[in-house]
């Protein structure tokens, strides 16, 4: 989701690998070890949950997250908890990481060590502050000065055991004063308007001059206004902190006012004291990319130099190509590249391209496409856009078995366990890989057809090159279809969304066993050199059973590397696209009934979105695709509820609150995605609810009066490729900035070959350039691109220094940021008078 600022949209993703917990406190009881998980919280909002490594004090999650971050936040953080009696979770320790430290540590491996958790610590939100320096003249005709406090607003703030009733209390602190003030306390809200206005005497020696108040400076410096959040709980532990701000009166300068908004911080000396050592620490590797989108005619030169690649002689002097080539890894290039030209609809042309360029290259057909080149990375980045659902439909039943069943399938003897039997785990074996072969070989009918055309340009590049070796067509496809889609979504079902979590040791070593072995299946096991698992799969069969196989690996790859036999594939069998708890309120189908919230399992395939009392019970409800009209963000003042949306249907709207803001984000799209084509969409919609006889947006009193404000914009129906082509031409922009040396030192290579006809100078040997003038061409052109781009960032940055307002609602003065507030009002003054 991005952020409209001026013309430029600005998005915000993270990329999380948790590696693992290391020296976690024993626990005080007789069995010392804990059942730890680790969550990812922006803010105090959870945004996602490890496994539980259970019976560890260094467990070991090897999980991976990423998100589109749809709101602002101060603080990345990390969680680390012990699941103790009746499933309840209690905090070890955290790791905070403020937004504006996340690229210290960008795409790192780092031990953090893990702070304490305490109610003082864990605040957030922001609160609207105007404080006035008024002269009143008592009866006896002395004057005296007061300070007019007025406390607007909170917004985003805390919200404490699922309630959130905040109050504020304000106090003027000095070295003899303590008076404290509360306001009213605001119900079930973490937004509050208070609107309150408190009163505090001044009395002190002022010199009055032009009807300005001239504080003086040594006695300002004694005061200061304090105002601390707190959430009125009928618990007998007390009310909870939620935040604070300490703003001193030197703020008011001379013209005696003071309208800020301000970010809540922890108390001051209200954690326990406890050894930072003594928690332990936490592995992780964080990735934050926040993406400048200009429009889109500020990218023509740039996305016109890209989509050309696969026209330029030779491939290796096109801007693509060129990429991959200054990139410290090619998984870089290939990320952005790959979703850029399946937007334009030239992935197939850019990859024929480049992969036929790598076949000349190739000397042995046994290596053939074996490397991280260019080519492989951006193959695989495609089969994991384009393949996912096919993933899902082939492998997911089968591996979800599996997970389940815990059977052991270990058939090395060191590793085998006293109570295991080696032919039972090797029956176990041969019956899954069995299974999983077969599913896979029969599902050529259902490759995506970019996929398919992709194959099919391998098989005859690598046929025209080897023309001696019959088997190179297949090992061509091989090589991607099972060693890099089919055996890595085996081995890591996590990170091709088949499971939610890294499996379990005993578990990942059987998929470990099975992906090996379809590997060998998959590759002929023609090498020479007879490894470990090609000795197993030869094992688990007799020689006749294995050309058997053989000859359902040629069948299926002859399939599936056919170009333009298959029409787009429609699949039958319902595909599950998303599943989880949500809470939704009662969609008003008997007219008497309470309309009442309840948590509901939530799930949603290609065909219907159903709920259900709990996961694997028959549905309560069944929403049939085509009677999506519409999935919109609900208004938070309707149920005074955050994370909410509707789902729109003929009759009514069912409407649902997801755990946080991400997940709301994510259901958003994905229905929005997979209803697209209706041909009944809504135009327009109700961003409120209807509630007391009314629609609370626009205060119409019809309950089908047609909607009042435009619905979000149209998105691509197609699942997988909703890819927005600037953002990605914006990170092309950004790697070719980062990489603008290397660039130059290219340069200076075509140069260094074109004149000196010899042995390549050892500098430039890293570099691939078969024609030095067009490369050079290229290179020059690609330069002016990205220097043209980056006026335009320069000039968007000074134009948005120069506008940005410390203490406004969209810049909150906070910890660092008081001194550049002081700064800015005295140039302020300064430049008034």
């Amino acid at each position: 989701m991005a952020v409209e600022e001026e013309g430029l949209r600005v998005f915000q993703s993270v990329k999380i690998k948790i590696g693992e917990a290391k020296n976690i406190p024993p626990y005080p009881g007789p069995n010392r070890m804990r059942d730890c998980y680790c969550t990812v919280n922006l803010d105090q909002e959870e945004v996602f949950r490890t496994k539980i490594v259970e019976k560890s004090l260094c467990p070991f999650y090897g999980e991976d997250f990423y998100c589109e971050i749809p709101r602002s936040f101060r603080h990345l953080s990390f969680y680390v908890f012990d699941r103790e009696v009746f499933r309840r979770g209690s905090s070890i320790g955290k790791v905070a990481v403020k937004k504006e430290d996340l690229q210290k540590y960008h795409g790192k491996d780092t031990w953090f060590q893990l702070q304490p958790v305490s109610a003082d610590s864990e605040v957030q939100g922001k609160v609207h502050l105007e404080l006035r320096l008024s002269e009143v003249i008592t009866d006896s005709g002395v004057i005296n000065h007061k300070l007019a406090t007025r406390v607007l607003e909170c917004q985003g703030l805390p919200i404490v055991n699922g309630q959130c009733d905040p109050y504020a209390a304000v106090s003027l602190l000095g070295p003899s004063r303590s008076e404290a003030k509360k306001t009213k306390v605001k119900r079930k809200t973490n937004n509050p308007q208070f609107e309150e206005v408190f009163y505090f005497e001044v009395t002190r020696p002022l010199s009055y001059t032009k009807r300005q108040f001239d504080v003086e400076e040594e006695d300002v410096d004694k005061l200061a206004l304090r105002v601390d959040l707190w959430n009125a709980s009928n618990l007998k532990f007390g009310d909870e902190f939620l935040g604070g701000v300490r703003v001193p009166l030197r703020v008011l300068g001379q013209a005696g006012v003071h309208d800020a908004w301000y970010f809540l911080q922890p108390r001051e000396n209200g954690g326990k004291s406890v050894k930072v050592e003594e928690l332990g620490s936490l592995r992780l590797n964080i990735v934050y990319t926040e993406d400048h989108v200009f429009p889109s005619e500020h990218y023509t030169p740039l996305r016109d130099l890209l989509l050309h690649s696969a026209n330029v002689e030779p491939v290796s002097a096109s801007t693509a190509n060129i990429l991959g080539e200054v990139c410290r890894e090619k998984q870089e290039a290939a990320i952005p590249l790959v979703r850029l030209f399946l937007h334009y609809g030239k992935i197939v042309p850019f990859i024929s391209a480049i992969a036929h360029a790598e076949v000349n290259r190739t000397q042995d057909p046994n290596t053939i496409f074996r490397g991280n080149s260019l080519t492989s990375k951006c193959i695989d980045e495609t089969m994991k856009l384009a393949g996912m659902h096919y993933l899902q439909v082939t492998l997911k039943p089968i591996i979800d078995e599996i997970c389940t069943e815990h059977k052991s399938c270990e058939i090395d003897p060191v590793k085998l366990k006293e109570s295991e039997n080696l032919e039972t785990n090797r029956e176990n074996l041969r019956h899954y890989v069995d299974r999983i072969f077969n599913v896979i070989t029969t599902s050529g009918v259902r490759c995506p057809t970019v996929m398919c055309d992709i194959f099919f340009s391998l098989r005859e590049s690598a046929a025209t090159r080897f023309q001696v070796d019959q088997d190179v067509r297949y090992t061509a496809v091989s090589s991607f279809i099972f060693l890099r889609f089919f055996a890595p979504a085996i081995l890591s079902p996590n990170l091709f969304h088949l499971r939610p979590h890294h499996p379990d040791p005993a578990t990942s070593r059987t998929l470990t066993l099975i992906s090996k072995t379809i590997q060998t299946l998959g590759s002929l096991a023609k090498s020479k050199s007879v490894s470990f698992s090609a000795q197993s799969a030869f094992s688990l069969w007799t020689s006749f059973e294995f050309q058997c196989k053989q000859f359902k690996s040629n069948t299926f790859l002859d399939l599936i590397s056919t170009s333009g036999k298959w029409d787009q594939k429609s699949i039958e069998t319902p595909i599950m696209l998303k599943e989880g708890f949500m809470i939704k309120r009662a969609q008003g189908r008997n007219r008497f009934g309470l309309k009442n919230f309840k948590k509901r399992w939530f799930r949603l395939t290609n065909h219907e979105f159903t709920y259900h009392r709990t996961k694997g019970e028959g549905a309560l409800c069944s929403i049939p695709i085509e009677n999506i009209l519409a999935v919109e963000r609900l208004e938070e003042e309707s149920f005074k509820m955050k994370n909410m949306f509707q789902v729109i249907q003929p009759e009514r709207a069912l409407y649902i609150q997801a755990n946080n803001c991400v997940e709301a984000r994510d259901w958003i799209d994905i229905l929005t995605k997979v209803s697209q084509c209706n041909r009944k969409r809504l135009s327009v919609y109700h961003p409120s609810a209807y509630l007391n006889g009314h629609w609370l947006c626009c205060k119409l009193s019809a309950d089908a009066a047609p909607g009042c404000t435009p619905c979000t914009g149209s998105l691509p129906a197609n699942i997988q490729l909703d890819v927005d082509g600037d953002r990605e031409t914006e990170r092309i922009y950004s790697l070719f900035s980062t990489y603008m040396t290397k660039l130059i030192k290219m340069q200076e290579a075509c140069g260094s070959k074109s004149v000196y006809d010899g042995p390549e100078q050892e500098e430039y040997s890293t570099f691939v350039i078969d024609d030095p003038q067009e490369t050079y061409k290229t290179l020059k052109q690609i330069v002016s691109a990205v220097q043209t781009l980056e006026q335009q960032h320069t000039k968007y940055k000074r134009d948005k220094f120069k506008k940005t307002k410390i203490g406004s609602q969209e810049h909150p003065i906070g910890d660092k940021s008081f001194q550049c507030y002081i700064r800015q009002q005295s140039e302020s003054s300064t430049y008034s008078i």
